[in-house]
């Protein structure tokens, strides 16, 4: 989820942790907790401080090592921990258990957006992404400062935050359903499916989608149960050559496959270079697809000239990345 979602999820938790006789009879204790959940709900995404190295460090390793099991154990602790060496007389094992929850929560929340996490690490590396909730759900957040206000108005946070999440869990059943009816509909129209990956939107009926067949790759959308296949890619391996041999030892290529489950990739000659491009068909939106990873390879002495991968709208804002990123001035 976003981060002013996660945020709100950890007031909410803050406010459920009233519920507890130890939490609602301490207001000091109250008070750590409530830090406690919020900065818990918020903690494995501290990993976003790795934009500052480079996009392929953080692509590689965001919602990863970050989100896995032995991270959330160490958040919990930490956290809590950091938090008793200012408020010493409360209860510690109330305070992380709620803080520890609230780590919890965030990671279970992420695996359901199509970006998803690397949750079961070090068991497996597998990226985890259900792809029913969109990373910013406008109905999720709306009901969060619905049940922050009517807890600024004095009501009782325990039982409102209660009744809010039993309908947030009927939500997201629902959502889930909405999901399996378009996963089934995609397996009637295209018999030899092996994979959908989908990207729900902020418009309830409204979804991106891309399907992998035994030969091809379909990217479209589906707006109230209605399929419309927008591109048709032929389904290629990866060519044994010495240019896409050289783009795969690149950092950023690496990067981007670590995570990519649905692409497909190109090589161009130019007069300059070769580039090599790989595209993820998840995320197209208005004709494009933003998010890639590029490499450009002298073709005379086989060096990699300059590479990128992230977020990119405009092929003129994509070639200024690969010429400013990896030649500043």
């Amino acid at each position: 989820m976003d981060t002013g979602t996660h945020i709100a999820m950890g007031v909410a938790l803050g406010g459920i942790a009233t519920l507890d006789p130890v939490v609602a009879n301490d207001p000091v204790l109250f008070q750590a907790v409530l830090v406690g959940t919020v900065v818990g709900s918020h903690a494995p995404d501290f990993d976003t401080v790795l934009k500052l190295k480079n996009n392929a460090t953080y692509i590689r390793h965001h919602r990863g090592l970050t989100h896995s099991v032995p991270a959330i154990i160490i958040w919990g602790i930490l956290i809590a921990s950091i938090i008793y060496m200012f408020v010493p007389s409360v209860n510690f094992f109330h305070l992380w258990a709620w803080t520890f929850l609230a780590v919890v929560i965030h990671v279970i929340v992420d695996i359901f957006n199509a970006y998803g996490t690397q949750a079961i690490r070090p068991f497996s590396n597998k990226w985890i992404a259900h792809g029913f909730i969109n990373t910013f759900d406008p109905y999720i957040f709306g009901l969060h400062i619905v049940g922050i206000c009517i807890w600024l108005i004095g009501a009782h946070p325990g039982y409102t935050w209660l009744i809010i999440y039993s309908i947030i869990l009927i939500y997201y059943f629902k959502r889930y359903l909405d999901k399996r009816e378009i996963v089934e509909s995609l397996k009637s129209y295209f018999p030899d499916v092996e994979k959908v990956a989908t990207s729900p939107t902020m418009k309830q009926n409204y979804w991106r989608i891309a399907v992998t067949t035994t030969n091809h790759f379909y990217v479209g959308t589906v707006e109230d149960g209605h399929i419309q296949i927008h591109d048709e890619f032929e389904k290629v391996d990866l060519p044994d050559s010495p240019m896409m041999n050289i783009a795969l030892t690149d950092e950023n290529i690496s990067a981007f496959l670590s995570f990519s489950p649905v692409y497909r990739w190109e090589i161009t000659e130019r007069h300059e270079y070769v580039e090599v491009r790989f595209i993820d068909l998840r995320y197209r939106s208005k004709g494009h697809y933003p998010f890639v990873a590029v490499v450009q390879i002298n073709p005379e002495n086989h060096q990699i000239i300059s590479s990128y991968t992230g977020w990119i709208f405009s092929e003129k804002k994509l070639q200024h990345k690969l010429q400013y990123d990896n030649h500043p001035i």
